[in-house]
């Protein structure tokens, strides 16, 4: 049976919970939440969605490169907005990083995320490169 790997990368927003950002089995890999975080700031990346969800696929790209993988490796990512108001500048940052990949994606609108200055969270599947 493959093992499960689980990793922070280094360079990664430090995880709010105890858990691990990356898990990996084999070419199988998954990404939990993540808000716009920006690590060499250990801050929020900016107060709008843009911004975050702009940090939160970079971030998604250097912990994917880390197990092998990246963004065009994508399989499917789900967004959590608190607005989905917000819906259309989220979308700007996410072709402005996935470029013409587009795999699968959920959007949901939420009351609450784990932090008040999140505006916006993503979680993702892959597979190694």
């Amino acid at each position: 049976m493959p093992e499960v790997e689980t990793y922070t990368p280094e360079g990664s927003p430090i995880p709010i919970g105890p858990y691990s950002h990356v898990a990996k089995v084999g070419d199988f890999i998954t990404i939990g939440g993540v808000g716009g975080v920006d690590p060499s700031l250990d801050a929020v990346a900016g107060p709008d969605t843009y911004s975050q969800a702009r940090q939160i696929l970079a971030n998604f790209d250097a912990m994917l490169r880390n197990v092998g993988s990246d963004l065009a490796h994508v399989v499917h990512i789900q967004v959590f907005l608190k607005e989905m108001a917000d819906f259309d500048e989220m979308n700007r940052a996410y072709v402005d990083m996935m470029g013409a990949h587009r795999p699968a994606r959920t959007v949901l609108g939420v009351r609450e995320l784990p932090k008040p200055a999140f505006r916006v969270l993503m979680n993702l599947t892959a597979v190694a490169a």
